[in-house]
C-alpha cells in the first residue's frame, strides 16, 4: 500500500494502509469515528514516544506527525490516508489528494480580527495598507487581493493575538472556535474567511491501485461520521 516500511518492532516490511494523524484536538476527535470502523490504537500516544502505533487491525496502523506535514505524507506515499484540517488543506494547495469524507471534527472559522475600537471596515474603505500577522500567507495574500486591499504580511507561528496588541499588525489572520480568546485579549472578528473541519484526504494514486483495499475503511469511517453527527457526508 503506502510501501515496504518496516515496523519499529519487527523486521517484517509492512505492507497494510498506513494512516497519518497529527496529535491535539483532530486526534482526540478522530478516534471515536476510527473505533466505529474498528480501528483502536493498541498504543496510548499520550504516555509512548512511538510515533508508528499499531491497531487494532492488523492491516491498519497509525503514523503520528505534525498537523502540517500530514498532507505531504499522504502526497508523497509515505501515508495511505490522513486526517487534515481544511485550513491546511487550503493553504498547502491539497495537489494529488483525494478528499472523500468530511469528518466534521474540530470545526471553526478562519477569520479576520483586529484590536477592539480598530475601524477595520473605514481602514478597507480608504484603502489604508494593512499590517496582517498570520500564518496561512497564501489564504490571507488571496483573501485580500480578492478585495482589493494592499497589506502587507507577517508570518508567525504562534501567539497571534499578541501582534495587535504590541503594534506589530494592525489585524490577524488566524482560526477561531469559541472567540474566548480574541475577546480575553481585547481583539473582535471582523469578516470571515473560511469554515473550517478536518477531512479525511488519500493518496490519489493508492486510490486508484487500490481502491478495492481502501474503499472499504473509507466507507466504514463515513458510516461513523454519520452515524455521530447525523449529517450527510460525500
Amino acid at each position: 500500500m503506502s510501501g515496504e516500511t518496516m515496523n519499529p518492532s519487527s523486521t517484517t516490511p509492512f505492507t497494510g494502509i498506513t494512516l497519518a494523524l497529527s496529535k491535539g484536538r483532530i486526534f482526540g476527535e478522530t478516534l471515536p469515528l476510527l473505533a466505529r470502523a474498528g480501528i483502536v490504537p493498541l498504543v496510548d500516544p499520550d504516555t509512548s514516544r512511538q510515533l508508528i502505533l499499531p491497531t487494532s487491525r492488523p492491516d491498519v496502523r497509525l503514523v503520528i506527525v505534525r498537523a502540517s506535514d500530514v498532507p505531504t505524507y499522504v502526497q508523497r506515499g509515505a501515508a495511505d490516508l490522513g486526517v487534515a484540517g481544511r485550513d491546511v488543506l487550503l493553504e498547502q494547495g491539497g495537489e494529488g489528494l483525494y478528499q472523500p469524507v468530511d469528518l466534521c471534527i474540530a470545526r471553526c472559522r478562519l477569520m479576520v480580527a483586529v484590536s477592539q475600537g480598530f475601524d477595520y471596515e473605514e481602514a478597507i474603505r480608504r484603502g489604508a495598507r494593512l499590517r496582517v500577522a498570520t500564518k496561512y500567507a497564501r489564504l490571507t495574500r488571496e483573501h485580500f487581493a480578492a478585495k482589493g486591499v494592499h497589506v502587507d504580511l507577517i508570518k508567525l507561528y504562534g501567539s497571534m493575538e499578541l501582534a495587535p496588541l504590541t503594534g506589530l499588525a494592525d489585524a490577524i489572520v488566524d482560526l477561531v472556535s469559541s472567540g474566548n480568546t480574541l475577546r480575553a485579549n481585547a481583539l473582535e472578528a471582523v469578516e470571515d474567511i473560511a469554515e473550517i473541519s478536518s477531512r479525511l484526504v488519500v493518496n490519489g494514486a493508492a486510490w486508484k491501485l487500490y481502491r478495492e483495499r481502501l474503499g472499504p475503511l473509507v466507507e466504514a469511517i463515513a458510516r461513523g461520521v454519520k452515524e455521530t453527527f447525523g449529517e450527510e457526508v460525500p
